[in-house]
């Protein structure tokens, strides 16, 4: 018996005893096995390969990028501005244009990737073109190995080992021949700042380490072996060894949909206290309607940054008093138009008090004040037609319900849900596991995850709530900008958790599927446009991706 054929027997009857010891839910045991001993031959998250987990953070790792509706475009909005001989990483000029400040090892006069700013470029010039629908999806935290542990799973075998993949609607959807595909470096201006959350100033940007990307430690694709394995997670193997600052959620979408370089934890906010106007502040500027939907409480970092200004993104009730044009600290006197549509979670989850809030907190829901949501209320004279998790109610009934007199009244409209408590999931909606159920397999925490049923009945998906929003947004003749992300990928990504992080990802593609099967009925792909990427990627290994493929299918 050779070697090979041994280790593959050995492979397929480890798997057995796996799934059929634990009732056949074969990648939630896979991520419990490796929790509970820290080691899995599967996957490992970290630089340590004999370890389970041994880094819950983010990395510096190529994010992926997947549009539809712009090959063949003008200038702007094809991909191929931004990538290949058009690359601001070819030029050390471009680079001090975005970062602000000169760069160490980061300039590749072969590069073929571009910069998460060019995300803001591609929308403002689809914009500036008059593109009647914009939609931008974010899959918090998903980097190309989370998307191809979906694949895998979803496939049922090894579908792809570089380039764009195949195995969810979004890598295989075509767009009538408009879809293209790159890569992009997230990594930020510098890690940390000294701000003011009360006087809502910047004191001073540049703590720990600046953003770049070294392509000779880290590779021109994220599939590739990195030559320091510290290196992507800001650390070096050698004492004078290069190292760039990887991306917080914040930063990244302040780049993303402002279109500048920050510091980490930055909510539309410069590193010298800039506020640029957002895509969606130009948008409606021009007469769109902006909206924005997520899984994850809505002053949470992605949907923030696409309208909220703040020196910090842990000042949850201020932010979401940006979204929904209420005085908050950065805007006490103007405050903003506020956005047309938002959706998302963080119902149920209250704290007496929160220093990192200032000290406007207000004792009561974390993220959303109670007083707030009576003011955005139009029954109480506020902006907006509000739907709320409601005990006993179908959350999907109640959503739907709103969205409709929204979209026929031609008012605004805010939808407030999510698991309430405190611990994992807070906040959220139900976290999917990778068999599409409710019940993940334990994480680092090594705390279970459990729903009741009103926690399933009372909530709408990430679906559901995509679908309101087009609903209510696509009633304006001039057009529309969504934002929806796909938040509990980065969750799960923080908690090494594998089983989530696949259900996630696919309640994400779910949420593209709804855009563009809406896209086929009432529009098409030379006036809209979508793009789907993520803002950072985490730092799981797939060591042996076909033991993520049931036993039975191998």
């Amino acid at each position: 018996m050779d070697r090979k054929f041994f280790a593959v027997l050995l492979s397929f009857l480890l798997g057995v005893i796996v799934s059929t010891a634990f009732g056949g839910d074969y990648i939630h045991q896979l991520q419990e096995q490796g929790i509970t001993t820290n080691h899995s031959d599967a996957a490992h998250w970290g630089p340590d390969a004999q370890k389970y987990s041994s880094w819950t953070s983010h990395s510096n790792r190529l994010i992926p990028v997947y549009t539809f509706g712009t090959k063949g475009q003008p200038a702007g909005i094809d991909l191929n501005s931004y990538t290949g001989e058009n690359s601001v990483y070819r030029s050390e000029n471009k680079l001090r244009g975005i970062f602000g400040k000169p760069t160490e090892a980061t300039v590749n006069p072969n590069a073929d990737y571009m910069d998460q700013t060019n995300i803001f470029d591609l929308q403002k010039a689809a914009l500036d073109a008059g593109k009647k629908n914009i939609f931008l999806v974010v899959f918090d935290g998903m980097d190309w190995q989370t998307t191809q542990a979906a694949a895998i799973w979803n496939t049922q075998k090894i579908p792809y080992t570089e380039g764009r993949g195949k195995g969810t609607h979004f890598q295989e959807y075509a767009a009538g021949g408009t879809t293209q595909f790159g890569l992009m470096v997230t990594s930020p201006f510098c890690d940390d700042a000294d701000f003011d959350v009360n006087k809502q100033i910047v004191k001073s940007a540049g703590g720990g380490l600046f953003g770049g990307y070294d392509v000779t430690q880290a590779g021109s694709g994220p599939w590739e072996q990195p030559t320091d394995i510290l290196y992507l997670i800001g650390k070096s193997s050698t004492k004078d060894g290069v190292k760039h600052s990887y991306t917080d959620s914040a930063s990244s979408a302040t780049s993303m949909m402002g279109g500048i370089k920050t510091y980490n934890a930055a909510i539309g906010v410069g590193p010298h206290g800039e506020r640029p106007k957002t895509i969606a502040h130009l948008a409606q500027e021009q007469g769109y309607l902006a909206g924005a939907v997520t899984s994850v409480p809505i002053s949470h970092a992605t949907p923030a940054s696409s309208y909220a200004y703040n020196v910090t993104r842990n000042d949850y009730q201020d932010i979401s008093r940006d979204m929904l044009g209420l005085p908050s600290s950065s805007n006490p006197k103007d405050p903003l138009r506020g956005l047309d549509v938002v959706i998302g979670a963080g119902y149920g989850v209250n704290a007496p008090n929160d220093k990192g809030q200032g000290k406007n907190y207000e004792s009561g829901n974390k993220y959303l004040a109670d007083e707030d949501l009576k003011k955005a209320n139009i029954d109480n004279g506020g902006k907006y037609i509000v739907a709320t998790r409601t005990p006993g109610e179908d959350g999907k009934q109640v959503l739907d319900a709103a969205a409709a007199k929204a979209a026929k009244s031609g008012e605004r409209l805010l939808g407030y849900f999510g698991v309430g408590g405190s611990g994992d999931g807070a906040g959220h909606l139900p976290f999917r596991s990778a068999e599409g159920d409710f019940h993940p397999a334990i994480g680092v925490a090594k705390k279970a995850i459990a729903y009741d049923e009103a926690d399933l009945k009372e909530n709408p998906t990430l679906v559901d709530m995509t679908k309101a929003a087009i609903e209510v947004l696509s009633k304006n003749d001039k057009g529309f900008w969504l934002l929806v992300e796909s938040g509990d990928v980065d969750w799960a990504n923080h908690s090494n958790n594998i089983d989530a992080s696949i259900g996630a990802v696919n309640s994400g593609d779910a949420a593209v599927k709804a855009i563009t099967d809406w896209v086929e009925a009432n529009s098409n792909w030379n006036e809209s446009v979508l793009i789907v990427t993520a803002d950072h990627g985490h730092y799981m290994f797939l060591d042996k991706p076909e033991l993520l493929i049931r036993p039975e299918n191998r």
